[in-house]
């Protein structure tokens, strides 16, 4: 379509603002339908496309696990899908033209991995309303025709907390944001509040690798493992990374000094990429994208999409804790203790700092 090329031009590069609030109402998810059988899947008029967050495919945490979600729809719902990957130290406007590429060239269900398209889709999608979007990890922007898919990520840092806490000799962990933005701020929140919960004492270290609006700290392992080098160098011996690629350089760090990583978004443990380091990597804090993902495509091929606020939190299993190679299992009890108390209301996790 020309006509936002027209808009786009007209309106340059000025700042967006972002909406505030969700459209819809807040609904909890399901775990998404399963459709394998012994036959190929009937052919779908549904064509998704996806833009991911810096770091894209194959960066072995977000952006993996929204590909994952992206590789079951396609092969069980049978759609056709393109993929469009995010280039370090963008503005918004490429973020927007990337998001009009997929809807002028047909992609009717459109899927913005990450906070960071807050703008973009804001922008976008009521000049496209006969396209579906969805947006990972934004309450904003508002539209009839955009999906908010949300993740309680301070319920499953408070139980990756507590696991920190129980496993530190030194009484002092670590904590490693991509970059200093309310999301993952989120993260330290939740984790900091589990350290707590079992030791009161304990020092929580925290560090962000970028500030706003530079958000290669997601995607830079060198900055992971100096931040991470610095942290056991000062007698930290457990580290959580939520810091998308990064992580896995924090995860290096502490194969090195003989330390203990948290693994994000994904079970970094089992990963064929990080099999050098999951000896380290005592659990990782579970976030479904994946699951999101799918429901979303699911949902459009289906007719059944909704707009607005989706949570996917712990009651829900949108957020979970992993247990991959055993060495949380004998503290597993008393996690699971905590889990069930934070999903009865007992035990309220702060979501900000």
């Amino acid at each position: 379509m020309r006509r936002m090329r027209g808009i786009r031009l007209a309106a340059g590069l000025l700042a967006l603002g972002l909406g505030l609030a969700a459209c819809g109402s807040e609904t909890t998810p399901g775990t998404g339908g399963d459709t394998t059988s012994g036959t190929a899947p009937k052919a779908s008029n549904v064509k998704v496309g996806l833009a991911y967050d810096i770091g894209g495919r194959g960066d072995q945490s977000f952006n993996d696990s929204a590909a994952r979600g992206l590789d079951k729809a396609k092969a069980e719902l049978g759609i056709e899908v393109k993929e469009l990957e995010a280039a370090a130290g963008e503005t918004d406007a490429q973020k927007e033209d990337r998001l009009i590429q997929l809807a002028e060239g047909g992609y009717n269900t459109i899927l913005a991995i990450g906070f960071a398209y807050e703008g973009a889709v804001k922008k976008v999608a009521p000049t496209f309303p006969e396209v579906k979007f969805a947006i990972i990890d934004s309450e904003a922007p508002e539209a009839a025709n955009v999906a908010n898919l949300v993740f309680a990520e301070h319920e499953g840092s408070f139980l990756v907390g507590a696991a920190a806490a129980m496993k530190s000799t030194t009484g002092k962990v670590g904590f490693i944001g991509g970059v200093n933005v309310p999301l993952i701020q989120k993260f330290e929140a939740g984790f900091t509040a589990g350290v707590k919960a079992v030791k009161p004492d304990a020092t929580v270290d925290a560090k962000y690798l970028t500030q706003p609006p530079d958000f290669t700290g997601f995607n830079d392992p060198a900055k992971g493992e100096t931040a991470a080098n610095g942290m056991f160098d000062a007698g930290v011996d457990v580290v959580y990374a939520a810091a998308g690629g990064s992580g896995n350089g924090a995860f290096k760090a502490a194969k090195a000094k003989g330390k203990l990583g948290i693994g994000v978004d994904s079970d970094q443990y089992n990963l064929p990429s990080l099999a050098d380091v999951k000896d380290v990597i005592i659990t990782s804090m579970v976030k479904q994208v994946d699951v999101a993902v799918f429901d979303f495509v699911k949902s459009v091929n289906d007719n059944a999409f909704k707009s607005g606020k989706k949570v996917y939190d712990l009651k829900a299993g949108g957020i979970d804790y992993s247990t991959s190679g055993g060495k949380v299992d004998d503290i597993k009890a008393k996690l699971d203790e905590y889990k069930q108390k934070i999903i009865s209301g007992e035990i309220k996790v702060p979501a900000t700092k």
